[in-house]
């Protein structure tokens, strides 16, 4: 009888799907040796009908992988959890039963959880399965949740009050104490103490899986390896691009492109502008003269248009209530700008895409490491800034935005000028034959004897019964 791996996202689809492309992985290579099944926590973030359809095209294409979803919470609708780490925390119980049933008919040989999992680790533990971390963001911000308990033992301060501070964290530049990831800035809430208790949970784990290669981080890495228990670096995980061009008006256009002339913006699926912001990326835009696609989420109420992002914004707006007066009518020969989401895999994936302005969430920044684009960083939350840190001076596969104004606006005039600079510079050409090159070692990484293929063999290897 197979061994079973069960994984553990956590609630979000950006999370489901990059740890579905871990069991992919497990089942392509390992399918005579173990069973997978994911499970999936109650709570709103797997309720959303992409989630459905993410699922069903899983379970319809790879077979192999077995979704269980945890029974609904009692009286979760009248008393929401408001973290994610609280979600996790009240389906342990449900957990706990789950895993005892799996283990009445199969061995599991291992648990493997997303970092954000981290409320499930004493379940594990009590039943003496072998619990793995899975770190979908890459080594960096690793390494800055490995840091936080020698912040944390140095000084009473929090790395707010520390601000401009730069922090020694083992294999990253300089780092501000205020780039740190957002929920990790005010010390002894909520978020601070979940994170703080994951960063110790890694050390007490078996092991630690991230979405990175060798080649992307060597020196980082190499400083994980030196505080974890085993780490495995098995990226790129990317989902592969698939040939929507009959279905997508937006790949459509850019087919119709020259090549590497477009520049693509696009911020994740919580990067939401106020109208002030829009604004001024729409006129630095039409004053760069650049080809363009842009893809636009609906700016927050005005009452909270002092924020970058919102989690609540609507995806069915008018584009002409957004943008400014005629800049759609002034731009159609040259730009196109799409409501909330593009495929942006596939986006990446064409030779009319020469530059890619993004938020540095990980998984954007793997794609775009896969595509040979070079990219500019203009990081908006998480641990977005640590990845900027590294993409612009260790990397090098990015420029840095231009900072903002006061209100946190980035104007016009900076938007013209590093647009410009990404795609026409010295600098810019430069930065592209990097790109083209990085993305050949990401290609290597999974050829044989890669360094991620490598990393995938010993990873199974540890699961092996003793």
């Amino acid at each position: 009888m197979k061994d079973t791996i069960v994984l553990y996202p956590a609630p979000g689809l950006s999370h489901l799907v990059s740890l579905v492309e871990l069991g992919k992985l497990i089942i392509h290579h390992y399918r005579h040796r173990f069973s997978l099944t994911v499970l999936l926590s109650s709570g709103d973030s797997f309720k959303l009908p992409a989630v459905d359809s993410y699922i069903d095209h899983i379970s319809q294409t790879d077979p192999s992988i077995v979704f269980h979803r945890l029974p609904a919470l009692p009286n979760s609708e009248s008393s929401p959890p408001t973290t994610t780490f609280q979600t996790i925390r009240r389906n342990n119980p449900n957990l706990l039963h789950t895993l005892q049933t799996i283990s009445n008919t199969s061995s599991i040989a291992a648990l493997v959880i997303d970092f954000f999992c981290n409320p499930a680790f004493p379940i594990a533990t009590d039943l003496k399965i072998p619990l793995y971390f899975y770190v979908p963001c890459g080594a960096s911000a690793l390494s800055s949740f490995l840091y936080l308990p020698t912040i944390h033992n140095q000084t009473e301060k929090s790395l707010r009050e520390l601000g401009n501070t730069n922090l020694d964290i083992p294999g990253l530049p300089p780092i501000r104490a205020a780039q740190m990831p957002k929920a990790m800035l005010v010390r002894n809430n909520e978020y601070y103490d979940e994170f703080l208790d994951m960063s110790i949970n890694f050390i007490k784990s078996r092991g630690i899986i991230s979405n990175t290669f060798q080649a992307l981080q060597p020196r980082v890495i190499k400083a994980v390896e030196e505080q974890t228990p085993a780490f495995f670096c098995i990226g790129p995980l990317v989902v592969e691009p698939r040939d929507q061009s009959s279905e997508s008006d937006c790949l459509r256009w850019l087919d119709a492109q020259p090549s590497r002339s477009v520049v693509f913006l696009s911020f994740g699926t919580r990067g939401v502008f106020p109208a002030k912001q829009i604004a001024e990326i729409a006129e630095g835009l039409e004053r760069s003269g650049q080809r363009f696609l842009w893809v636009v989420r609906s700016p927050p109420p005005v009452h909270d248009s002092g924020k970058r992002l919102s989690l609540s914004a609507i995806d069915d707006f008018d584009l002409d209530d957004v943008m400014p007066e005629g800049f759609l009518d002034r731009t159609r020969d040259r730009g196109l700008v799409v409501k909330s989401w593009a495929p942006q895999v596939e986006v990446l994936s064409r030779k009319s895409v020469g530059g890619f302005v993004t938020h540095c969430g990980w998984n954007s920044i793997l794609e775009a490491v896969c595509a040979g684009v070079p990219m500019l960083a203009w990081p908006l939350y998480a641990e977005q800034e640590v990845n900027k840190v590294l993409l612009v001076e260790e990397m090098k596969l990015a420029m840095p935005m231009e900072a903002a104004e006061e209100e946190g606006i980035v104007v016009a005039a900076k938007v013209e000028k590093r647009v410009g600079a990404l795609m026409h510079s010295d600098e810019g050409a430069e930065m592209r034959k990097r790109c083209r090159k990085m993305r050949e070692k990401a290609l290597a990484a999974w050829a044989e004897e890669g360094s991620s293929k490598n990393a995938l063999v010993n990873l199974a290897k540890s699961w092996e019964r003793i």
